[in-house]
Parts: C-alpha cells; sequence; structure tokens
C-alpha cells in the first residue's frame, strides 16, 4: 500500500523559487546563529523529503525501497532517533545482514544514528553488549540476520531493518530472521518496523512487495536522481556512467526489482551471493579473456581481467571491454588491462582470424603472451560449466559489474542469448578467462599481490 502522508512539514522551507527564498530571508532575520545551525542540521522534519518521512495512520511495516544515494540510511537513522526521543519506554531492535554491518553502518556509519545525534539526546553506544541507550531510558539492540536464532525471544516496540535484500538466503535465514522479529513485536501499543532496501528479486523483498499491495505493508519507492542535490557531483556522474543505460541500473538507481529471465544460466541474486570485496587470498595466476569483434567499430571487445587464488576459486577483478573500436585501440585496451593486474597471459578467441587477432596484440605490447582458444561449442554451452562454478561458490566478483552482468544474465542455456546488444561479447570473454583458469590444463604456480 503506497505511504499516505500530510504535506511536508518542511516543503516550504525547501523552495526554490522567489517566495521560498523570501520566507527563508525572512526566518534568518527571526532566529540567532545558533537557531538556524539547529535548524539546517538537525530538524530532519524541515529537511527530510516526503518519501523519508514515517507515514500517517496505524502502519505496521515502512518499507522504503529505494536507488544508492537516495538517503534510507539517514532516513533509518532519524526515525529510530525520533522513536527513542519521544519514547523512554521504546526498545528497538537494529537488523543488518551481519553485526559489522549493523554497527558501522547503522550505528556508525556518516549517516547512521551517532551521526544523526549530536546534539539531540544522543545515544550511548556499548559495542561489547551490541547497545545503545539514550538518556531517557529507550533502548537499541543489534542483531544479524544471518543469526535468526538470535531473534527468537526478544521482544520489542520498534525495528529497523537495513537491506533486507542483503540478508543471508542460505536455508531460509532472511525469511527466519525477518518472521522470528515479526513474532518478538509485542512491546508498546503500536509495534512498528522500517525496512530499507535496494530491491533485489529475493523471497523476503518479493513478499513484501506483495503484501504492499493489499493492506499490510506501506510502501515507499525512490530514486538516487531523488537526493542528487545532496550527493557529490563526481559520485552522481559516476553512477549515471556506469549504470545510467543498462538494466542493472533500474535496480541501483531506480529501485525497481528487476525480473529474472527464466531458463538463463546466471541470475542476480546468484550474482549478488557471489559478491565481495578483494579477498584476503593470494593470486596464483592473472588472465584477460578478450572475445574480440569480427571487425572494427562492430560489437564490444569483451575484455574481462579474473584470477585464480591460491584457496582453489577464482574472482573476476575488472571488466576493461571496449565498444566500437579499431583493432588498435582494443589491443591496447587489452594491454593495459594486462599491465594494470600484472596479468601472466591472455585468453583471446580466434574464430575471428586467429592470425590476425595475435598480431594485433603483439604490436600492442611485444611481449604479452597470448593464447588462442577455439570456439568449437555455442557460447551458451561454453558458459554452461562456468555457471556451474557460480553455483558452487568458487567464482566472486569483486564489484559490480553492470554491462557483463547484465549479459550473463541473459545467457539461456537453451543456447538462445536474450540479453542486451547483438552478442555477449563481455560474457564471453570472462568465460574464456574462467574456463583457462579453473577449467583448463594447471598451470604451475605464480603468486602475486593484488
Amino acid at each position: 500500500m503506497k505511504a499516505r502522508r500530510a504535506p511536508s512539514r518542511g516543503a516550504w522551507f525547501r523552495r526554490s523559487d522567489a517566495e521560498g527564498a523570501e520566507l527563508r530571508r525572512i526566518l534568518a532575520r527571526e532566529l540567532s546563529p545558533h537557531e538556524i545551525d539547529a535548524l539546517g542540521t538537525w530538524h530532519w522534519e524541515v529537511w527530510g523529503r516526503d518519501e523519508q518521512l514515517a507515514p500517517e495512520g496505524d502502519w505496521r511495516v515502512w518499507l522504503i525501497c529505494a536507488g544508492r544515494g537516495f538517503g534510507k540510511t539517514r532516513a533509518g537513522a532519524e526515525w529510530v532517533r525520533g522513536v527513542a526521543r519521544a519514547d523512554p519506554d521504546a526498545r528497538i531492535a537494529l537488523v543488518g545482514a551481519s553485526l559489522p554491518e549493523a554497527r558501522s553502518v547503522m550505528v556508525e556509519g556518516e549517516s547512521g544514528i551517532l551521526a544523526a545525534a549530536p546534539g539531540a539526546l544522543p545515544p550511548d553506544f556499548e559495542p561489547s553488549l551490541r547497545r545503545l541507550t539514550w538518556p531517557n531510558g529507550a533502548q537499541a539492540f543489534l542483531y544479524s540476520a544471518a543469526e535468526p536464532e538470535a531473534l527468537r525471544g526478544p521482544q520489542h516496540s520498534h525495528a529497523w531493518c537495513d537491506e533486507i535484500a542483503k540478508w543471508e538466503n542460505a536455508g531460509n535465514r532472511a525469511m527466519n530472521a525477518w518472521d522470528n522479529l515479526q513474532l518478538g513485536m509485542r512491546l508498546g501499543d503500536h509495534p512498528r518496523v522500517l525496512a530499507t532496501s535496494t530491491p533485489r528479486n529475493v523471497p523476503l523483498m518479493a513478499r513484501l512487495l506483495r503484501e504492499a499491495e493489499g493492506r499490510g505493508v506501506i510502501l515507499a519507492r525512490g530514486r538516487t536522481l531523488d537526493n542528487a542535490g545532496a550527493l557529490p557531483a563526481s559520485y552522481y556522474e559516476s553512477m549515471l556512467d556506469q549504470f545510467g543505460n543498462i538494466a542493472l541500473g533500474r535496480q541501483e538507481l531506480d529501485g525497481e526489482m528487476l525480473d529474472e529471465v527464466e531458463g538463463a544460466l546466471w541470475n542476480r541474486t546468484l550474482l549478488d551471493r557471489c559478491r565481495e570485496g578483494f579477498p584476503a587470498a593470494l593470486r596464483v595466476r592473472t588472465v584477460v579473456g578478450v572475445d574480440p569483434p569480427a571487425g572494427g567499430g562492430g560489437d564490444a571487445c569483451g575484455i574481462v581481467v579474473a584470477a585464480l587464488l591460491d584457496d582453489g576459486t577464482a574472482v573476476v577483478l575488472a571488466d576493461a571491454s571496449v565498444e566500437k573500436a579499431s583493432p588498435e585501440r582494443w589491443a591496447r585496451a587489452v594491454a593495459g588491462a594486462a599491465e594494470a593486474w600484472d596479468a601472466d597471459r591472455v585468453i583471446a578467441e580466434a574464430n575471428q582470424g586467429g592470425s590476425m587477432v595475435k598480431s594485433v596484440l603483439r604490436a600492442a605490447d611485444a611481449v604479452l603472451p597470448v593464447t588462442l582458444v577455439h570456439a568449437s561449442k555455442g557460447k551458451a554451452a561454453r558458459a554452461e560449466p562456468v555457471a556451474a562454478l557460480y553455483e558452487a561458490g568458487k567464482v566472486r566478483h569483486t564489484g559490480l559489474f553492470g554491462k557483463l552482468e547484465d549479459e550473463m544474465c541473459g545467457l539461456m542455456a537453451a543456447g538462445r542469448y536474450e540479453g542486451p546488444g547483438r552478442s555477449p561479447d563481455r560474457a564471453d570473454a570472462l568465460v574464456w578467462a574462467l574456463t583457462e583458469l579453473m577449467l583448463g590444463k594447471k598451470a604451475g604456480p605464480r603468486v602475486s599481490a593484488l
């Protein structure tokens, strides 16, 4: 159900027209510098956008489903601060994907509870007890959604659940954590839960969006664009460059939950599960997979960097693909990727003219080791054993590779391609690289630092 809201109390203050500017000038003459500073810094009711302010009415669950940078964390922190300030008996659950995330984002983050609190009933945070205590007696407790049993038993009057689409789905943990929390929401007259998340097609998110179609859940949606004025210009422009014209951008920027393509070798839930930062394990081998275009200025040249780690897993490090590039340009891009990641070999498909591919790469870097591979199967058939490695948890991504992942999610087990563009050039380069590292002949160790 869509949130019902009264006109924002701060709308007049944020007006960008001449009348709004005049109102602010009048206010500046009436208030002291200290009061003006407090108004501009701590009065969330003035600065918060309508979608970030708690809805009216007797609601049970408020779901903010929005793109990155929308201000979901700030909305959650300010809501918790408002609850604690108004209710000394409040017992608030703070549930993150993990305890470190609950602490570093929800409590201590730049937009977290402590950052929202200075000068306005700041709580005392006791990390060892996973507890925040406000001067009036209100308390909040940290929980990990990966430990659903920890939420079996404790009672709460309010809860803030952050990034619910990131909660661990293995063993139905996310759903169990949510259900255990709901069963403990029995303190006070009106127990309430705020859930904030960028949408992903996972069971818990799908369930809440279904409930929002009835009366169980109040839904607020938003986009990164809604908060563009408060974001660093370089960040916003970077997000638009990376995700603005691809399917993943609809999820990450526009807050839209993408449908999975039935029969695809990869899906976004699987890829999200494989995502992590740079691993601690050392690189044994690093290769650059290349899917050259058939001719100059045509399809993209797929260029993907991947590494085999000393724990037996592989990691995708970079997508350096270039579009509509001449042979000289894409060859330089391959050489640049190999040098940047200290790669020991380039694996290039040779079906589009093996001798030409090798000579172009040699011309870009005379000492670049190149192995040519020949495609005896279709792209989907080659990709199937690589997709199985992802299912087994043997491959990870060090970041969001939007265009690459869009192509991966368009490769069908039946042999079709239903992704963007005419051909999955980036995905094919990834397949060549991971086939060499994980499914080809074993090479001697060559350890290099990340």
